[in-house]
């Protein structure tokens, strides 16, 4: 078992490299984290292919999968997206859903395909969106 997030990032202002929370949440628990730059890098996907995944789940990763990675699960990759596909798509759904005044919001789980939030939809659930309603 492992997950899968992005780099170490600069942050705070020393700018020193902080963990993403899930890599700290993973390190607590004695999970294996990969953190590659972009998950087209060969030695990625030969360790993932070693992990022999059914399906690999996905919550705002931000990084386009290529199709050579969303081969290696047999059951695919899942994304829980904070939208209603197929409305906002890509980055900043629940902003944009906030901005152009949606009455209802909420989240769905796809298979993710090499275009951007574009796979079949396999289930929704929806939130009113009331006046008090931020991003935050």
């Amino acid at each position: 078992m492992a997950v899968v997030t992005r780099p170490d990032a600069p942050a705070g202002r020393g700018r020193q490299a902080h963990r993403s929370p899930v890599a700290t949440f993973a390190d607590e628990l004695g999970i294996e984290v990969l953190s590659p730059r972009r998950p087209s890098e060969p030695e990625f996907q030969e360790h993932l292919r070693a992990l022999a995944p059914d399906c690999i789940p996905v919550v705002a990763y931000g990084a386009l999968i290529p199709r050579s990675a969303l081969d290696i699960p047999k059951h695919g990759w899942l994304n829980l997206h904070f939208s209603l596909l197929p409305a906002w798509r890509g980055a900043a759904p629940v902003q944009h859903s906030l901005l152009h005044g949606d009455d209802i919001t909420g989240a769905s789980v796809f298979t993710i395909e090499e275009s951007l939030d574009t796979g079949p939809v396999y289930g929704t659930v929806t939130e009113q969106v009331t006046a008090g309603d931020t991003s935050r």
